[in-house]
């Protein structure tokens, strides 16, 4: 059977007995005067500026007018703004906000070195919203966001699409509730590995893969990670600004093991090599009964095998969808794919809650993870978590020449 995209949002138990999922049609234009929420756009047209479709995130709300989009770049800012149905432009993030009084915003850009100065002129004009990841430079930024969202009673939802999605709703209680793997023992991630592999690869793609791990089990309780540039252990002199304004990095080649309550390890890698493939972009997740392995297709693809030696095909077994694995249909990805955390949105202003998906608690998790990793290789060695230090642990490694702060 096919449901709504609001039925999406039950339970997990509900999103387990989901056989089917279709997102509805993109809306006609909306009357600002009659929608019940009015919605604005902050982006930029350089780079990924607009993130993945960002400026269409509520396309599919008819409840939702986009009465204006703001980008300080004349050359994109008329054409996003016509696919976004938008009523006004402006050049002038602030001046939007001032003159429109938006309910919900959508911070578009994909590089967060303005991410702190526009998510606090959202608090400062009581903006619920929706933001695209990775969700800040470090921890120290994420904690004057969180403090003037909470300040205010504001709800925001970061775009960790990949979690939202009912199948993995569905994974979590087949795999860390019902044992369909048997214990798990530890999970394994990695990145892209393209151009950005190492460090950055982390920051970008790693994200959604964190966002997982946090998902199915908790924040973890210590790191330990290492880095190295051409085969040599990273220093100082090796941080640089990524190729996106996602702050600095080091590493072409990375590999951070985290340890989660209950004693079991996850992992993140990601090296630089000519034979990168995106396809390896997911997460593994080893039981003592066989193998769960989630690829990042634009609806995750999750399988498993019951295979106890954690090697299929030799011994004949075979790789199989979920029991009764919910079913998701996008009609028009470069919308629908925000559709549940929209709907979600909405619903936690609606009831006065925290949302899932939140930024207090997915976007900054996933922040604390990467920074771990960064603070692990400035300290040489495991670090505990939650993390004490909020500054960018590789901006005090390169300020004070390679002697790491304690």
């Amino acid at each position: 059977m096919k449901l709504s995209r609001r039925e999406f949002l039950g339970t997990a138990a509900a999103a387990a007995a989901m056989t089917s999922a279709c997102a509805q049609p993109r809306e006609a234009e909306q009357d600002a005067n009659t929608a019940k929420y009015k919605a604005a756009i902050i982006a930029e047209g350089r780079g990924n500026g607009y993130g993945h479709h960002h400026h269409l995130a509520f396309a599919n709300r008819p409840d939702v007018a986009v009465v204006a989009l703001a980008d300080p770049y004349d050359d994109v800012r008329e054409e996003r703004a016509a696919e976004a149905q938008a009523g006004r432009v402006y050049s002038d993030y602030r001046e939007m906000l001032e003159k429109e009084r938006p309910d919900l915003v959508s911070i578009a850009p994909r590089h967060t070195d303005k991410r702190v100065e526009h998510m606090l002129a959202c608090a400062e004009f009581g903006c619920h919203g929706y933001i695209e990841k990775p969700f800040c430079a470090d921890l120290a930024e994420a904690e004057r966001i969180v403090a003037a969202m909470d300040a205010k009673g504001l709800k925001w939802v970061i775009a960790h699409n990949f979690t939202a999605t009912p199948i993995v709703r569905h994974a979590k209680r087949l795999l860390f509730e019902e044992g369909l793997i048997g214990e798990v023992m530890e999970m394994r991630g990695r990145g892209k590995e393209d151009r950005r592999a190492g460090g950055e690869d982390m920051i970008v793609l790693g994200t959604h893969v964190f966002d997982l791990m946090g998902y199915f089990t908790g924040p973890p309780e210590w790191c330990t990670a290492d880095f190295t540039v051409q085969g040599s252990p990273a220093t100082p002199e090796d941080v640089h600004e990524a190729t996106e304004p996602i702050g600095p990095i080091v590493g072409d080649r990375m590999q951070a093991t985290y340890r989660y309550p209950g004693g079991f390890y996850g992992y993140f890698g990601s090296m630089r090599n000519e034979h990168g493939d995106g396809g390896r972009w997911g997460l593994d997740i080893y039981g003592s009964q066989g193998i769960a392995t989630v690829r990042m297709t634009v609806i995750p693809t999750i399988q498993y095998t019951n295979d106890r030696s954690w090697a299929p095909g030799i011994r004949g077994s075979a790789w199989h969808t979920l029991p009764d694995a919910p079913e998701t249909v996008f009609a028009e990805p470069q919308i629908d794919r925000h559709t549940l955390l929209i709907d979600e949105l909405i619903a936690a202003v609606e009831e006065d809650r925290q949302p899932e998906w939140s930024i207090q608690q997915s976007g900054r998790g996933t922040v604390a993870m990467i920074q771990a990793a960064w603070e692990s290789c400035v300290q040489g060695g495991p670090v505990s978590m939650p993390l004490e230090a909020l500054d960018h642990p590789l901006k005090r490694w390169n300020a004070n020449a390679g002697t790491p702060a304690g």
